[in-house]
């Protein structure tokens, strides 16, 4: 996803696509659309991005990681909640792409 609220779509380099990806049935018609997802790939890697490479085209509002709660507005990631024992430098250090930390962010209450 991007700071747009695209979500990307996948695919292996050099491989034939058959289609537009599982995105755009999982979403379709939705008002709002929350994403929950891990905030790195297995090697650490950011899987926020400022633009996405495959953009399916449709609006992400709020992704929940296991690092935080963020939304997605005017073209930036704004920071609402952090997970216990996150810090916002470990949010901004995972994340690609601008993250507003200027509100009030709180502690995710589990």
């Amino acid at each position: 996803m991007d700071v747009n609220g695209d979500i990307a779509n996948w695919m292996i380099p050099g491989k034939m696509v058959k289609g537009m990806g599982g995105a755009m049935d999982l979403v379709a018609g939705a008002k709002r659309v929350i994403v929950a997802m891990q905030h790195t790939d297995k090697n650490g890697n950011s899987k926020t991005a400022k633009n996405a490479t495959y953009p399916a085209g449709l609006s992400i509002d709020r992704v929940v990681t296991d690092l935080a709660v963020v939304d997605i507005e005017g073209g930036e990631f704004i920071l609402r909640q952090i997970a216990p024992g996150v810090t916002i430098d470990d949010v901004k250090n995972a994340t690609e792409g601008t993250l507003n930390t200027k509100n009030d962010v709180t502690e995710i209450q589990v």
